[in-house]
């Protein structure tokens, strides 16, 4: 499984818009989404893909990392795959 933390994303900004937007740049739909409120200024969304591997993703991330998306500087960053307990 593979996660993609997208940042400096408005809370406002539904999980459809972001799969869509992540989409129209040649990313899969994700299988989970979890929002992650930031210190008010910074919110995010962790993105998680089960049948995709980090690879794919980091292939991806550069076509939308620092991107200027819906009013703010998103950020998208391909998280380490963690081992399981």
């Amino acid at each position: 499984m593979a996660e993609l933390l997208f940042g400096n994303v408005e809370e406002s900004v539904s999980d459809e818009e972001i799969n869509a937007f992540l989409q129209k740049y040649g990313f899969p739909s994700y299988d989970n989404i979890q929002r992650i409120a930031g210190a008010g200024s910074r919110p995010a969304a962790l993105l998680h893909y089960a049948n995709v591997s980090d690879e794919v993703l980091r292939v991806l991330q550069p076509r939308v990392h620092n991107m200027f998306w819906n009013n703010r500087t998103i950020s998208v960053q391909v998280l380490p795959v963690r081992e399981s307990d």
